[in-house]
């Protein structure tokens, strides 16, 4: 899955614990009503991050995460986690993927194929036509 958006926050990574870290991005969709998702770089994932600023257009990868808690109490909580694992900066004004057609070379005359042409005569109705008779196409 992806998101695509406007990065608005960049946090400090955390070290939550001696062998874990993470830090967390905040992108600003473009839509009718724009959303902010928090989305959670772990470990490695943390240095991507470096090269980015607030306002650059981007696209990250994510994967959503979910887990199940039981309290010592014993109430049960569910948490969800959007978690990036690439990210990439999109041009703004650049054209939607596929729009423009690849650009092949020329071909010899001789290749080149030519739109079929219509009959110049219109073809004559078959004369015992029967749709109840069996034909051998497989469809």
């Amino acid at each position: 899955m992806e998101v695509t958006g406007k990065i608005r926050v960049i946090n400090p990574t955390q070290q939550v614990s001696a062998s874990f870290k993470k830090r967390e991005l905040v992108v600003t969709t473009d839509e009718q009503y724009p959303q902010h998702i928090m989305v959670e770089f772990t470990q490695d994932k943390t240095d991507m991050l470096d090269s980015y600023r607030p306002g650059e257009d981007v696209k990250v990868s994510i994967n959503l995460r979910g887990r199940e808690w039981v309290s010592p109490q014993g109430e049960t909580r569910y948490f969800n986690t959007i978690q990036g694992w690439r990210i990439e900066r999109v041009q703004a004004d650049a054209p939607q993927q596929y729009q423009q057609q690849p650009q092949y070379p020329q071909q010899p005359p001789q290749f080149q194929q030519q739109a079929p042409q219509a009959p110049s005569q219109p073809f004559a109705p078959a004369p015992n036509f029967n749709e109840e008779e069996h034909d051998d196409l497989p469809f």
